[in-house]
């Protein structure tokens, strides 16, 4: 901080924060150690850090800023060595317009201005910051780098030309390695299922899936893209050189001592390069289907269906609605050592002890139905499969199911009921598919409300009757998402699921054999207790877990 002479006691006193006996005992105190006053001031207790570097920030017309309530840029923060930022108690925070913004303890110090804009070659715009603010945001952001470890091994340099010599020499420096491994322990860090990194026509882009939802974190000069893509290409082993054409790799890394597993995507665009990073995290991988956010009346539902020892049961909805997640849920409940579990996925995303997992190769030509016909002949008592695709694959399914196996799939359907014609469609006849299935889920992701911050309120009449309650029955608590620090100014934290659960009935059977519309195969499911997706995310409002607008997005 500056010293401050009697100007800056005489503003202190004007704006009342300290008294005059006070400043003469600060100056004095300031005259036997050659410290500044401010720092005397904040050191004695005499003025709090905030107050006085808002009277700072006056005082030399300099905006100030609460590092505690902002997100720093990484890449703009990595553009300043962590032993100099130390030093002066600065933090690059952002850019805007083209200038670097740092946040200073001591913005009138010009010779570090100067320093600044030599490193990066950027011009500088100044805003002040209290100096533990500084600290603590240096200290985060180094944090987060240094949690990252264990990465790929990276390509060789033998057979690479000097363009691309050029290219690995820039991605290897410390910035942007630095940048990359911030993003990812963030990603981490803040729950992110995915990470975007968008190319533009005048900056780079990137975002955070959390929750299901997509948040930009950050935006970057334009001229860090080409050397961002190519690290990751690197730590994903692709091939740096192929811009023309997708490509799609893994990297194993661990963040702050957790296994985490990167699936990394890469498509050509007109302005570069975009990378999609899918974040598995192995700790994460498995959850009891109680914590997924099921139902009691619905877990007993399909408690009927995963303890018996042979059958279908398809799990459906749309991508990213969670439909592996509650499958390998399943399988940790039926996994014994008296059962040979065997599943084919792609990709195989989670390792699961116990458990034999196939890799689908297209290369190779090992497809879910070639990988099925070799799996049914490894004496299986249950088989996962990972989707069902094409009619070759279908049919496999329902014939393992009617030969006393537990098989367990995913498809792409709106609702429960609409699965059994869309069997049907694929060329399945319609008594194998009404004698295999047992059950049929149907499921959605919402996200979860904050308990930290919920607000509660009274649901007027016209929301209880959207809710499809009677109004008359007494007033609802529904709860509004407000935000806070817990969850990122979101409202929500976590996801569940909202469901239906279809049991295959003999009814059920022969309607399906009848071939009849899956409206009414809906209604006589529901006569037969299923709780639609509709009901069961209302219930789950009523509970406190969501919001009502957030069961009106994911569900129609």
């Amino acid at each position: 901080m500056p010293t401050g002479g009697d100007h800056f006691g005489l503003m202190l006193l004007e704006e009342g924060l300290v008294t005059r006996p006070d400043l003469e005992r600060a100056k004095a105190r300031q005259l036997e150690t050659g410290e500044t006053l401010s720092r005397v001031l904040v050191d004695e207790e005499i003025v709090p850090e905030v107050d006085l570097v808002k009277v700072l920030a006056r005082h030399v017309g300099v905006e100030f800023v609460n590092l505690a309530e902002i997100a720093v840029d990484p890449s703009a923060a990595v553009l300043v060595p962590e032993m100099i930022a130390r030093r002066h108690s600065i933090i690059p925070i952002g850019f805007d317009n083209g200038r670097l913004v740092v946040a200073m303890a001591d913005p009138g110090n010009v010779l570090v201005i100067d320093d600044i804009r030599a490193i990066t070659g950027l011009p500088i715009k100044v805003k002040v910051a209290t100096r533990s603010s500084i600290d603590e945001a240096i200290r985060r952001v180094n944090r987060m780098e240094d949690a990252v470890t264990d990465f790929g091994a990276l390509i060789g340099e033998d057979d690479i030309d000097d363009d691309l010599a050029k290219i690995e020499a820039a991605i290897e420096e410390a910035p942007i390695v630095k940048l990359v491994n911030t993003l990812v322990s963030r990603a981490v860090s803040e729950r992110a299922s995915d990470i975007h990194i968008e190319p533009a026509e005048k900056d780079l882009r990137v975002r955070f899936r959390i929750d299901g939802v997509l948040h930009e974190i950050m935006t970057t000069p334009k001229s860090v893209t080409g050397a961002v893509v190519s690290r990751l290409k690197i730590m994903a082993d692709l091939d740096i050189a192929e811009r023309r054409v997708p490509q799609d790799g893994r990297v194993a890394l661990k963040v702050g001592g957790r296994q985490i597993d990167l699936r990394v995507a890469t498509l050509p665009t007109i302005y570069g390069e975009k990378v999609v990073m899918r974040i598995l995290d192995k700790d994460d991988a498995i959850l009891p289907l109680e914590d997924l956010g099921f139902l009691p009346e619905s877990l007993a539902r399909f408690k009927e269906s995963y303890t018996k020892p042979y059958g279908a049961i398809l799990v459906t909805g749309p991508t990213g609605s969670g439909k592996t997640t509650t499958l390998y849920s399943t399988l940790n409940i039926i996994n014994r050592p008296d059962r040979n579990i065997i599943t084919v996925e792609d990709p195989v995303e989670y390792r699961l002890p116990g458990i034999i997992q196939v890799q689908v190769n297209r290369k190779a030509g090992l497809l879910f139905a070639t990988a099925l016909k070799s799996i049914l002949r490894s004496d299986p008592d249950v088989v996962l499969i990972g989707e069902v695709r094409d009619t070759e694959t279908a049919r496999i399914a329902v014939e393992a199911a009617l030969t006393g196996h537990l098989v367990l799939t995913t498809l792409h359907t709106n609702d429960a009921s609409s699965s059994i014609g869309r069997l049907v469609d694929m060329g399945v006849e319609s008594y194998l598919v009404s004698s295999a299935l047992d059950s049929i889920v149907a499921q959605r992701l919402a996200r979860k409300i904050c308990s930290r911050c919920r607000q509660p309120r009274e649901a007027t009449p016209q929301m209880t009757q959207q809710m499809g309650f009677d109004p008359d029955e007494g007033p609802i608590t529904v709860y509004d998402a407000v935000g806070c620090k817990v969850c990122s100014d979101t409202g929500y934290r976590g996801r569940l699921c909202i469901n239906e659960i279809l049991l295959v009935s003999e009814e059920i059977q022969r309607m399906a054999v009848e071939r009849r519309p899956s409206d009414e195969i809906a209604r006589v499911a529901v006569e037969q207790g299923m709780i639609t997706l509709r009901r069961d995310g209302m219930e789950k409002v009523r509970l406190g877990m969501t919001t009502l607008e957030e069961v009106l997005r994911v569900v129609v």
